[in-house]
């Protein structure tokens, strides 16, 4: 597993996060500040941007190589005790190539699930992987695409069935909603219990650890199962600070030391 670190700089206003994320100042970028927990509302994003003709992958804060070298390590971490495919969920994927780079590249076999509570970015996402054909780095690869409320985990997956939970942007869109706090917090609770004991939750974030690092331990608390909390820098995209946050359950071994 990466070794992380606690970092401490000042709280990034959504003014700001609009701007990196190149939003269109149109009524959709007013309905999503205000209503990213809703499912209609990625419907319609959706919807508008599949409309412009060539499908184009759409990525939250950045693409696959900026976070590779956070992923593929604990991947390769994480096969050399596992047998069989490494069970993967992109949680809110969009129509993100986050998954489907991961299924691409990984030298170790991986069982690869793009989820999103949007039916749209879900069709759109699995029409283009039809029609592209592209061969898994490991040829025991699998890649699966499934429109999936992330508030409802325990529906999708048995406990204790997944190596490696993905959140790029998601439980941002929701913490930044009306609604979506309470949301935000259930699906970590869920997480957690989906989780195989020696699995993880990375969360990519723009969200200063001393505001995020505070509201996970929080939540964890809140938990059947103890958590460990950790983050690391990411780096600096278009003038914005991110972060990796890992949330992993404590296994025995962990507790004792």
């Amino acid at each position: 597993m990466l070794l992380f670190t606690r970092l401490a700089v000042p709280l990034r206003t959504l003014q700001k996060l609009t701007k990196a994320h190149r939003w269109h100042h149109t009524s959709l970028t007013n309905e999503l500040i205000e209503n990213m927990d809703k499912k209609a509302t990625w419907d319609r994003f959706y919807t508008e941007n599949g409309s412009k003709g060539q499908f184009k992958n759409f990525e939250w804060f950045f693409g696959f190589h900026s976070v590779k070298d956070f992923i593929l390590p604990v991947l390769q971490t994480m096969s050399h005790s596992h047998s069989g495919p490494l069970n993967i969920l992109d949680m809110g994927c969009g129509t993100s190539a986050l998954g489907p780079c991961i299924y691409r590249t990984s030298p170790c076999a991986v069982k690869v699930i793009c989820a999103d509570i949007s039916s749209v970015a879900v069709k759109l996402m699995q029409k283009h992987s039809n029609s592209t054909l592209v061969q898994p780095c490991n040829p025991s690869s699998a890649l699966a695409f499934l429109e999936m409320d992330c508030t409802h985990l325990r529906g999708y997956f048995v406990a204790r069935s997944l190596d490696l939970i993905l959140d790029k942007g998601t439980t941002d869109a929701l913490v930044r909603s009306k609604e979506g706090q309470v949301k935000a917090g259930q699906i970590v609770k869920q997480c957690l219990q989906v989780l195989k004991p020696s699995g993880t939750l990375l969360q990519f974030s723009d969200e200063d650890p001393d505001a995020r690092l505070v509201w996970l331990e929080r939540e964890v608390r809140g938990t059947e199962l103890a958590a460990d909390v950790g983050v690391q820098e990411v780096g600096e995209l278009r003038g914005v600070s991110y972060f990796c946050y890992q949330i992993s359950p404590r296994t025995s071994e962990r507790v004792s030391k």
